[in-house]
């Protein structure tokens, strides 16, 4: 079992000790042996973690700091709201992460949902059916522009007149989508993705969601062994608590095929950097022998 290390506070304070705070995180999840570092895909703090107006840096720009501070650690933004950026921005943005990182970069794909955000920024916020459109054809461009075909892209939403993206990534980024919205966000990690990141906290729910996966891959021809499956249902709890019980959490998890865990510091923690050192200490390496 791998675990990826989600940082989702920026803690208020001191701007100037927001760069040095991320790195100095980064660097421990690193060296503990995670595997993935990740930060939301938001410019307010989400409202059930802390008001609005807690520092909150933009997603993007900070993975791309972070690739100059790491060597080995992938990175991603779990997940990209498909409404944030054109498309072909997005593309072309994720590849010029994978470039600067080495081939470290990971896309994560979201239907988005944080309709205050959009409102007060003025981003537009279409209706859910129409989100799941624009997620499925930016799926489709991302897919098109790491390719050889730099041709024309027509859909619904996005009219594309080349796709054309040099230089290519180092690595195709995997693609990660993230949900468990039965009908329509696993339909779709069954046709696109290359990993899965669920949200559920309850074993039997996740049981049944990988059994619904499992009958859209049939329809679309897909093995669904080629799609890893991870898990965020266990990030906003403190492993410290009780970390035997907590082993035994996620032990349920890896007998249903879950290979990664997120976890992070919560909103609050004065020391992240020491929560992050704490994990690779006393619970990455008894992750390693699970699973």
């Amino acid at each position: 079992m791998e675990l990826g290390l989600h940082f989702i506070d920026f803690l208020p304070g001191d701007p100037a000790r927001l760069g040095p705070t991320l790195a100095d995180a980064a660097k421990a999840a690193e060296q503990g042996g995670a595997t993935l570092f990740t930060l939301a895909d938001h410019f307010f703090q989400m409202e059930e973690l802390g008001p609005a107006q807690d520092p909150f840096l933009e997603g993007y720009t900070s993975l791309g700091f972070l690739a100059a501070q790491t060597a080995t650690i992938d990175l991603t933004l779990l997940v990209t709201g498909v409404t944030y950026r054109h498309p072909g921005v997005l593309a072309k943005t994720v590849t010029t992460l994978d470039v600067l990182s080495q081939g470290r970069s990971m896309l994560g794909l979201g239907a988005a949902w944080y309709e205050r955000e959009h409102t007060a920024l003025g981003i537009p916020y279409p209706p859910l059916s129409a989100r799941f459109e624009m997620l499925e054809e930016t799926l489709q461009i991302c897919r098109q522009m790491w390719s050889d075909d730099d041709g024309p892209y027509e859909g619904a939403h996005y009219r594309l007149a080349e796709t054309i993206c040099v230089p290519q990534p180092i690595r195709r980024p995997p693609i990660l989508i993230g949900g468990d919205g039965e009908k329509k966000t696993l339909r779709l990690v069954a046709q696109y993705a290359d990993i899965w990141n669920s949200m559920s906290n309850d074993v039997e729910e996740l049981a049944h969601k990988i059994d619904v996966l499992h009958r859209h891959c049939d329809a679309v021809g897909r093995n669904p062994a080629d799609i890893r499956k991870t898990s965020g249902g266990l990030a906003t709890t403190d492993p410290f608590e009780n970390i035997d019980e907590y082993l035994k959490t996620v032990e349920r998890y890896a007998r249903l095929g879950v290979d990664m865990i997120n976890v992070g510091p919560l909103p609050g923690n004065p020391d992240p950097v020491g929560f992050v050192r704490r994990l690779g200490d006393e619970v990455i390496p008894r992750l390693a022998e699970i699973g």
